[in-house]
């Protein structure tokens, strides 16, 4: 896109005139969000910037533009270089009557939702609700036999495929509704909203992007953030009030046990903010930060650089990427790299500690059950624990290496 652009700003000069795709704006702090809800791209633009973005809007020429921000400010802006900015950002859409090239928008999923129809999840009663809900199994669960939470709820029937079966169908299921979640309430202020495979480190997730939610008032954003977990917690609310009345012991009790168990397992993992989980947007939010993630990882890499001229006083001293940020961005983007660190660390300890050596096993255990020497059951069991192995370490390459392409073109 970016190539595209400059290719054609080189070929016809500098325009006098543009034409600006449907852009939206939101004042923060001393700064405006301006961005393109379609293609999910948004920067920070001071006062003039912003001033500037209008009066092209207006179809005024560049020279105007200059003019009149400098009458009104007495600040002289290169516009053009401005202008050539947005080509790049994909916010101009043809330059004196001529269309530029512009990236395709992706359909987004569940396109026939369109944010009137699901406008009732911003409403304030909804989170009251749930909250009842919430607080409702709080107290069936403390003065009433209590549902059973232990990995036993998850062991509800003597027959392992049924339980792997069920584990897995119910805990995607929810995996979606929660991700779905997310998007629905993004999709209520406006923004289209993207679901894809992600990695976190080590982890295979699904995850929802809802950028241009910036936009969007606090109280919305905080609602979009925290809507999955909500989801999870609603979930496990209805499975503890449905089992109370269940009878004790039955089929039916057990499941509900086991549903509300794996709605609450994946609640601790939103904790790992290091790994830009639910959570972790609510504390970029509330810290008032840009990008918390990128500034932390930043400051990190800065940090390290600095203890290896310790070492090496040779070296040039690196500069301070958090020097410019504002004091309250530099105090939150310094302690967040300090969880970076420890947070990725710890990780990355248990995967060499034990998930990987758990996979290894498992893995030449099944290879050593294949052959002729072992009956038809063992081989088929072998050959199941090596595809599902495979398939999820494939599935996770395959998935790191197509973002990490991704970025590099970005």
């Amino acid at each position: 896109m970016t190539g595209v652009s400059a290719g054609r700003a080189g070929a016809t000069g500098v325009p006098v005139r543009v034409r600006l795709h449907e852009l939206a704006a939101r004042p923060d702090g001393e700064e405006w969000i301006v961005g393109r809800m379609s293609t999910g791209r948004f920067v920070a633009l001071p006062d003039d910037g912003k001033r500037c973005l209008d009066l092209l809007g207006q179809g005024l020429s560049l020279p105007e533009v200059a003019a009149r921000i400098q009458e009104e400010t007495g600040e002289e802006i290169d516009v053009p270089d401005f202008v050539e900015a947005l080509i790049e950002l994909g916010f101009v859409a043809a330059t004196d009557g001529h269309d530029l090239p512009s990236e395709a928008v992706p359909t987004p999923p569940l396109a026939r939702i369109r944010g009137h129809h699901v406008r009732w999840m911003l409403n304030p009663f909804v989170p009251l609700l749930i909250g009842m809900l919430i607080c409702a199994a709080v107290v069936v669960q403390v003065s009433r036999a209590p549902v059973p939470l232990t990995y036993r709820s998850l062991l509800w029937s003597s027959h392992g495929s049924l339980v792997i079966g069920m584990s897995a169908a119910a805990g995607w299921t929810l995996l979606l509704v929660h991700e779905c979640a997310h998007l629905l309430v993004a999709r209520a202020t406006g923004v289209p909203g993207r679901m894809r495979l992600g990695t976190r480190l080590q982890f295979l997730v699904v995850q929802t992007d809802i950028s241009g939610i910036e936009l969007a008032p606090r109280r919305h954003r905080l609602t979009a953030y925290l809507a999955g977990i909500a989801t999870n917690l609603a979930v496990a609310a209805t499975g503890v009030l449905a089992a109370s009345l269940a009878d004790p012991g039955t089929t039916l009790h057990r499941l509900l046990s086991a549903l509300t168990l794996l709605a609450l397992l994946p609640l601790p993992f939103q904790l790992l903010v290091f790994m830009r989980t639910d959570l972790y947007f609510v504390l970029q939010d509330l810290t008032r930060c840009r990008d918390l993630f990128g500034d932390g990882a930043a400051y990190t890499r800065y940090a390290a650089r600095r203890l290896v001229r310790v070492a090496h006083r040779a070296l040039p001293a690196p500069e301070d990427p958090s020097r410019e940020l504002p004091d309250h961005e530099r105090r939150a983007v310094r302690t967040y790299s300090v969880v970076l660190v420890v947070g990725t660390a710890l990780c990355l300890l248990f995967l060499a500690a034990v998930t990987l050596p758990a996979d290894v096993t498992l893995f030449a255990r099944a290879v050593s059950g294949l052959g002729p020497d072992h009956s038809w059951t063992r081989n088929l069991d072998a050959t199941a624990v090596m595809a599902a192995l495979g398939g999820m370490h494939l599935l996770w390459l395959r998935t790191w290496w197509r973002r990490r392409r991704t970025t590099r073109r970005g």
